[in-house]
């Protein structure tokens, strides 16, 4: 049915919080949380699935992450994503026999180069699967390629954030086996994700420069294996998880042994898009990249797995064509000329812009839509946990006082980006610092006599410790204390319906099978309009 609330519908993603009843290790029950607490025990409470099928993942296996949540809440569809797409092109054999793949090869036995690879090396299945690059390897052995490179960065974020040692001994064993028969095939550079080559949003392009000089130029601190580089990183800085292990670069005795030539062929196996955007560019741009210097550029032909970027476009040169997500929505309420406000801070920003309107850069319609990014603070978020919660709220609450928008949403990534640190005090902290932000929230949403839907992207900060699959109980670090846990979670998320003036009028279905794709069209029955047939029906009774 269709409702039309008098004042602003406001949607809440509060990034990365999930919902359990365990409370151990748990940020979102251990926190001073009086406001949240009492929105959980309300009578328009429930929880949505947001992982797995319920977000266009392979499996129920596959935990989300907020690119395909923030599809998912800005479509109200189902669309199979990254991995499931790659999953069945490298299946179906139609990678290999798309044009691409056939450039790559072809001038790799042209010029007797190297097939280089670099990305996330884990089977975290949220920017990558070790599976893929595994499955890559094998076919250009097939296909004659007789050297090639892989430049590993480290997880400890999707997966354990000590598990990196796993995927070294796979890929070398792996890759040990394919130099065989007079192939050479070998890692040659790495380093945690969040030291080098996986920045997004531009917020910190000398991770980037990092990650060129050394996977490109073969420039850094020298090892002469992957697992040896691992074992004295770790050694030097007892505690420091994966992601955050400095780069390091593979040597032999004639020196390094992966820097790339002119007519070499580079493939970026990162599926996800958002950390893979800026080194693509780096690549594919000429004289008119200035974000670092990248000294003498080799001629490379370079390919990413998926395009990452439609509207740049880029990267020039992908393996597997992107989800073609339509009728989001923005598209829906562009027409109907609803006026729009997106906000969050810059970790975030691009999954209220980008990724909620389907993977589009720009806006639908620049007459009905405002976007305000607030600059994240270039530290470790667990230094601070409140992030820019509060500057976030302030903007709100000038944007709701304003009287200009019937639609706003944001983003709070505290939960998600305090979580990835796997320090449970900060993350405790952060969402102490949510509920502060939501009580100045909720107050000028109730002023402005309107409505919030609260909900998430994913869960994160709701599992602060590995847990043992078997005993249910946290997993020890050898000196007894507990192991961090720094990935997202399976988790249910929450759904809250925050209507103080009572506008909304019945109650919520009790549907397991319900997930965040359902909220947009609970958004647009609340706006006074109905929601597209091909939409996940409304969470309203």
């Amino acid at each position: 049915m269709k409702q039309q609330i008098p004042g602003p519908l406001v949607t809440i993603v509060l990034d990365g919080v999930g919902e359990i009843d365990r409370t151990e290790g748990n940020a979102v029950k251990l926190a001073h949380a009086p406001l949240y607490n009492h929105l959980r025990a309300s009578s328009r409470f429930t929880t949505l699935l947001a992982h797995g099928k319920a977000v266009g993942l392979p499996s129920d296996a596959d935990m989300g992450n907020s690119e395909v949540g923030h599809n998912a809440l800005g479509s109200g569809q189902i669309y199979d994503q990254g991995a499931k797409l790659v999953n069945d092109a490298i299946e179906s054999g139609a990678m290999f026999a798309g044009s691409v793949w056939r450039q790559l090869v072809d001038r790799v036995l042209r010029n007797d180069a190297t097939l280089h690879f670099f990305g996330l090396l884990s089977d975290g299945n949220v920017h990558s699967h070790i599976d893929h690059l595994i499955a890559m390897l094998r076919r250009a052995a097939s296909e004659g390629v007789t050297k090639a490179r892989v430049h590993a960065l480290l997880d400890g974020r999707d997966v354990g954030g000590t598990t990196a040692q796993i995927y070294l001994k796979q890929m070398e064993e792996v890759l040990a086996v394919l130099s065989e028969q007079g192939r050479d095939f070998r890692i040659a550079s790495g380093g945690g994700r969040m030291t080098i080559t996986m920045d997004r949003y531009e917020a910190d392009w000398a991770m980037v420069e990092r990650g060129w000089n050394h996977h490109v130029h073969g420039k850094g601190r020298t090892f002469p294996s992957a697992l040896e580089a691992l074992e004295t990183l770790r050694e030097e800085t007892p505690g420091i998880i994966d992601q955050n292990l400095p780069g390091f670069v593979i040597a032999d005795e004639q020196g390094p042994v992966g820097p790339m030539r002119d007519g070499d062929c580079v493939i970026c196996f990162n599926f996800r898009g958002d950390r893979a955007i800026e080194m693509s560019r780096a690549f594919d741009e000429g004289d008119s990249f200035t974000y670092f210097d990248r000294g003498t550029k080799p001629d490379v032909l370079y390919a990413g797995m998926m395009q990452y970027d439609g509207d740049l476009p880029s990267p020039d040169h992908y393996l597997v064509g992107p989800p073609n997500i339509t009728d989001t929505l923005t598209e829906f309420l562009v027409p109907e000329k609803v006026q729009m406000f997106a906000i969050s801070e810059t970790q975030k920003y691009g999954h209220v812009t980008y990724f909620w309107n389907g993977n589009r850069s720009g806006k639908v319609d620049e007459r009905y839509e405002t976007y305000m990014e607030i600059p994240s603070d270039r530290v470790s978020f667990d230094q601070r946990p409140w992030m820019k919660a509060a500057e976030i709220t302030d903007a709100l609450i000038s944007a709701l006082a304003s009287g200009t928008y019937r639609y706003l949403r944001v983003n709070y990534a505290n939960g998600d980006m305090v979580g990835h640190t796997g320090n449970l005090d900060a993350a405790i902290t952060a969402m102490a610092c949510l509920d502060i932000q939501l009580q100045r929230l909720l107050a000028a949403i109730k002023k402005a006599n309107g409505v919030a839907l609260i909900t998430a992207d994913h869960g994160n900060c709701d599992e602060m410790f590995e847990l043992d699959k078997k005993t249910g109980q946290p997993k020890r670090e050898t000196d007894g204390s507990i192991k961090p846990k720094t990935s997202h979670t399976l988790n249910r998320v929450p759904f809250i319906v925050y209507d103080p003036h009572g506008h909304v009028k019945g109650g919520l279905k009790d549907d397991p099978s319900f997930g965040i794709a359902n909220i947009a069209a609970t958004t647009v029955e609340l706006l006074g309009f109905e929601a597209p047939k091909r939409w996940c029906p409304s969470l309203l009774v």
